[in-house]
């Protein structure tokens, strides 16, 4: 691994899904980055080539001690508690470890005078879209808990900015998938309950079906739409994002998306044609706090962070995802 070029970049949540590329993307790119991870949801297989510390944020000594040992350049924050259905069940866990312990690692940051973060947010923020593609001028109104927690460390954010000088950008992505092209890092979760890994694993036996869940949404198929966006041009944004604040601009948010919307439907058949399978499909109720319809427009990106994303078309972005499932 190259650590010889530029800044420390303490990444939260760098062995998860999202964390583990953005640590191979920022490490070919020259930055040195150091892993924080409770391991709770995280992979130890994804980031074994870097420094780890292994701690969890609500202990400020676990967090310090990084600060301590390591002169940090910059933070990019992913860890976090990320199903919408338990953040329903349990809000208080959310509250806590989204919120709270976000709050232990700005003061800690604050504390060793380190002044820039990129933070994980997400669409959630949004709510149910009063109009698509969604921009940054949307209004974020999140109808579930964990949109909600994503929402207030983004207000959080701003705070600290104009009390204490702490620059940051807020990527608000969509709905993540895909895995490397190396074949290296894909999208493995202890529980799953994202669309395209839940539909792959009916394809390896380790599912016997798929459930839908809600075919009475106001969408052409009545299933939900959503804008899936590969996990290594997610990835790149983080870089962008980081040499955004390294070049002294002001703190901003911006959606990461590709624009088009796909109907859970429409995912199935890419799946089914990609791999060549049938899907056992059954159908169920909606899950509370499912938007029917989100995608986005990312011409803000585009034009300030000068990210545009590679992978366009759904198949591609399966194709890469299913190609790592097989191995």
């Amino acid at each position: 691994m190259k650590t010889n070029k530029k800044e420390n970049i303490l990444i939260t949540g760098g062995a998860g899904y999202i964390g583990s590329h953005t640590a191979y993307e920022l490490n070919k790119n020259g930055y040195n980055c150091i892993i924080f991870d409770n391991f709770s949801e995280g992979n130890r297989e994804f980031v074994k080539d870097y420094e780890i510390y292994e701690g969890d944020l609500k202990n400020i000594d676990d967090i310090k001690k990084v600060f301590q040992e390591n002169k940090i350049d910059a933070v990019v924050h992913f860890a976090a508690y990320a199903r919408v259905e338990e953040s329903f069940q349990e809000p208080y866990k959310y509250f806590q470890n989204n919120v709270v312990n976000t709050i232990k690692l700005l003061d800690t940051m604050l504390e060793f005078d380190v002044k820039k973060i990129v933070f994980s947010s997400s669409c959630a923020t949004y709510g149910i879209a009063q109009y698509v593609p969604i921009d940054e001028e949307h209004p974020q109104a999140p109808i579930n808990p964990y949109g909600v927690t994503k929402y207030l460390v983004e207000q959080i954010l701003k705070e600290y900015d104009t009390k204490f000088g702490l620059k940051s950008v807020s990527l608000r992505y969509f709905n993540a998938a895909g895995a490397s092209e190396e074949t290296e890092l894909g999208e493995k979760h202890k529980i799953e309950t994202h669309l395209i890994p839940l539909l792959l694993k009916t394809l390896t036996a380790e599912n016997k079906s798929f459930t839908i869940k809600g075919t009475d949404y106001e969408t052409p198929d009545g299933t939900c739409i959503r804008d899936f966006i590969h996990v290594s041009d997610l990835a790149s944004a983080h870089r962008l994002a980081l040499e955004l604040l390294f070049n002294g601009t002001d703190s901003d948010c911006f959606n990461l998306a590709t624009g088009k919307g796909y109907s859970t439907k429409e995912v199935i058949n890419a799946v089914e044609k990609v791999a060549g399978k049938k899907i056992q499909i059954v159908e169920s109720d909606r899950r509370p706090g499912d938007p029917p319809m989100l995608y986005a427009d990312y011409k803000k990106a585009k034009k300030i962070l000068g990210w545009e994303p590679k992978y366009i078309n759904i198949p591609d972005i399966i194709k890469t995802a299913w190609r790592w499932h097989q191995t």
